[in-house]
């Protein structure tokens, strides 16, 4: 049994040098908290940044730091000043945050920090090849290291691989304009299971994989060469009973300085609402649209001056990045201008807090406050809210949330709002200051019911299990076996020993890759020398079977003399020889489709129309993918409604949809070949649904091989084309 290593940018313990001594502090809250149930005995290893650069750290003491991390199961990854600043301070948080949170104007794209950024990837995918083995499971987090997956399946194939993001992931139309676009999604698809806090997230990165990188993804599933990616989505929660006990015994406690002017306040006013905002200074967060809808609410009800306070507490966060000290500016002045407009002698309406408060102040002012309002305008998750909901333990309080926030998602019975909106949020704030308790207490009866049962123990429990159990899934749903090494070379001696072999080899997708032009995917130099050596052979009787027109394929191979079928089975050439027909086919209904199929290409840029001799197909590789599947799927509806009992049929092949005659297919085709002559070797490769015509119509004695990893009827599948011609090759050399 192999161990769990978590990989963070971050330790989960603070190191402490203080007279030439080393002390590792465990850290409290956050990833920390939430992965104690995974790191914990003997059996797990947490590897990370230890928060010192190189500079910072005397050479000398490199030996103790490594003894005091090890008493806390952790590895550090060593980084330099100028490393921390390309990697942490720039990629991470002047080109991936800004954009990942919707905002493009802060977005910087330097080569630099990209540079940096894969180097840093890189030295923890080396850290963590040196410490793992190929049993072990490895859990990568957050968007500081989203190419460390990649890196490690380079070295470590068999390994499990899990990657969670903590931020949002954008729209397809925000991610496409990142340069480095392709290198981030390959790199996170060298995971096994990609976890997402919200199904929007999840549903956003599918379709970025689709559409930038053209694979194919099965709802929640990526086929990508022999594996198969689940992404899915795990809401994080929180310590729940740490803040619910927290929350009970602070009534039995001495009162802080805090929660004496919590108090003073409170019985000076006795029906004036205190309203809590807690936030990171950050720009995603919203505190200055806050703010001002705040002045708003009490511009449009001005009986509730003097009735209400703002307490906002802004917990400073990269105050060297100038954004964010515009952003305090911002605030500062904000704060100042409100206060001094609108304060009377006995009221100020905001308390402005620029700090870091502790466990204990947090939950004074979480129990104290009759409403939380958080209004981010783009938020991962945002644990903020499920704090305050679970120390409002005589179950009062209202919760005001922004539904850009992704805990909105598990929490509706919260007031959700739109934060650019200022009349909702003015009203929104009349209705929570004015909500009886019975609706209060029903609401949060819910809402700490949920939070309860799925707390952050049980999130990361509940990744674990799904990244363990992919495995075993993939396995039982994928019933072909894959042609390794030595799967080759039992093929290759049963192809050396056979007597008379007959071989059906489709083109697009097998012999060679898809191209935006069909008529462009012609046959390479060393396609044509493999094929001349096969069909040279003594005994060998080799057949390409493909869709395509008959045309093409006589301008690239009728030279070569190979045997050939084509149109799905219609036609067919031998030695050479020009094509006859195989198959009786009528063409009358093709005046009929081919409108229909026009009008789709009119509606669908990028998708066309091949008119074959006795078959049309509509292709829409080059379309968007998912308006093209989207296309794809009406067209089927309305042929299937134009056919009706008609002698046709339409083949679902890879982007393209073909119409023919239902009397022609390769496996019809490839059958009549084989009662020709008796053959003890028959073998056939084919990519697409409609090769599994061959697989399913040739003798339990065949080899059928599916080129990609996917649901066949197939025995074996290989990778990719590259594969493929390995795998002839062998056969070749015979």
């Amino acid at each position: 049994m192999g161990k769990t290593i978590i990989i963070s940018n971050r330790l989960p313990v603070q190191l402490q040098i203080s007279n030439g001594k080393i002390n590792a502090v465990p850290s409290v809250g956050g990833l920390a908290t939430g992965m104690k149930s995974v790191h914990s005995g003997g059996e797990s290893l947490w590897i990370g940044w230890s928060g010192l650069t190189d500079e910072e750290t005397p050479h000398e003491l490199d030996q103790n730091i490594d003894d005091a991390l090890k008493e806390h199961g952790c590895a550090k990854v060593s980084l330099n000043a100028q490393e921390v600043e390309g990697f942490y301070f720039g990629f991470s948080n002047r080109t991936i945050w800004p954009l990942f949170h919707y905002f493009m104007e802060y977005s910087e794209f330097e080569l630099d920090f990209w540079n940096t950024y894969k180097a840093v990837n890189q030295k923890f995918a080396d850290a963590i090849i040196e410490k793992s083995n190929d049993d072990d499971t490895i859990w990568v987090h957050d968007y500081q290291l989203m190419l460390v997956p990649q890196m490690v399946r380079e070295k470590r194939p068999k390994t499990s691989i899990g990657f969670f993001l903590h931020i949002p992931f954008p729209s397809y139309e925000i991610f496409r304009t990142l340069p480095w676009r392709r290198e981030v999604l390959e790199g996170l698809l060298g995971s096994d299971l990609i976890g997402f806090h919200t199904y929007d997230y999840e549903r956003h990165f599918l379709s970025s994989v689709r559409r930038i990188l053209g694979l194919e993804v099965s709802f929640n599933d990526i086929f990508m060469d022999n594996r198969v990616i689940k992404v899915d989505s795990f809401p994080m929660g929180i310590d729940y009973r740490k803040f619910k006990n927290a929350a009970l015994d602070h009534d039995k406690n001495q009162k802080s300085d805090l929660q004496e002017r919590l108090d003073s306040h409170k019985a000076s006013a006795p029906d004036t609402k205190l309203i809590l905002s807690i936030d990171r200074l950050d720009y995603s967060k919203g505190i200055a649209k806050r703010i001002n809808a705040f002045e708003y609410f009490l511009n449009k009800y001005p009986e509730y001056k003097e009735k209400v306070r703002l307490i906002i507490l802004a917990v400073p966060s990269r105050s060297n990045v100038p954004q964010y000290q515009l952003l305090k500016r911002e605030v500062d002045e904000l704060v100042g201008r409100i206060n001094g407009e609108i304060s009377t002698v006995n009221w100020t309406p905001i308390w402005y807090f620029y700090r870091s408060l502790g466990f204990e102040s947090l939950i004074d002012l979480y129990t104290t406050s009759d409403i939380a309002w958080l209004t981010p305008l783009r938020d991962g998750m945002n644990l903020v809210a499920k704090e305050y909901i679970a120390t409002r333990t005589d179950k009062t309080g209202v919760l005001i949330l922004s539904e850009m926030a992704g805990s909105a998602y598990e929490m509706n019975e919260a007031l959700l709002i739109n934060p650019n909106n200022f009349e909702q949020q003015a009203d929104t704030l009349k209705r929570a200051i004015n909500m009886p308790e019975e609706e209060q207490m029903a609401r949060n009866t819910f809402l700490q019911n949920r939070l309860e049962r799925y707390n952050v123990e049980v999130w990361a429990n509940e990744f674990m299990k799904a990244l363990k159990q992919k495995s075993s899934v993939v396995r039982n749903t994928f019933v072909a076996k894959k042609v390794s090494d030595g799967v080759l070379q039992k093929m290759n001696k049963k192809y050396n020993q056979a007597k008379k072999r007959l071989l059906f080899l489709d083109y697009d997708g097998t012999l060679a890759g898809f191209h935006k032009d069909p008529q462009k995917a012609s046959p390479d130099d060393e396609l044509y020398v493999l094929l001349d050596k096969i069909n040279n052979q003594e005994n060998t009787t080799l057949f390409l079977i493909s869709g395509r027109d008959k045309q093409t394929f006589g301008r690239w191979f009728l030279h070569k003399r190979y045997n050939m079928i084509v149109e799905h089975g219609v036609w067919i050439s031998k030695n050479g020889q020009d094509f006859k027909m195989l198959e009786k086919v009528k063409g009358e209904w093709m005046e009929k489709i081919r409108p229909v199929l026009e009008s789709f290409v009119d509606r669908t840029p990028g998708s066309f129309v091949e008119e074959k001799n006795y078959s049309l197909a509509w292709h829409y590789r080059n379309t968007d993918p998912d308006f093209g599947e989207k296309r794809a799927s009406e067209l089927g509806t309305v042929l299937r409604s134009l056919i009706g009992n008609d002698d046709i049929s339409v083949l679902n092949g890879n982007k393209v949809m073909e119409v023919k005659s239902s009397n022609v297919n390769k496996g019809r085709a490839a059958v009549r070949i084989l009662g020709e002559e008796d053959y003890d070797f028959v073998f056939a490769i084919g990519d697409d649904w409609t090769d599994e015509y061959m697989f399913q119509e040739l003798p339990d004695t065949s080899i059928t091989v599916k080129v990609g990893f996917q649901k066949t009827q197939a025995k074996y599948y290989v990778e990719n084309t590259k594969r493929v011609r390995e795998l002839l090759k062998q056969f070749a050399q015979a």
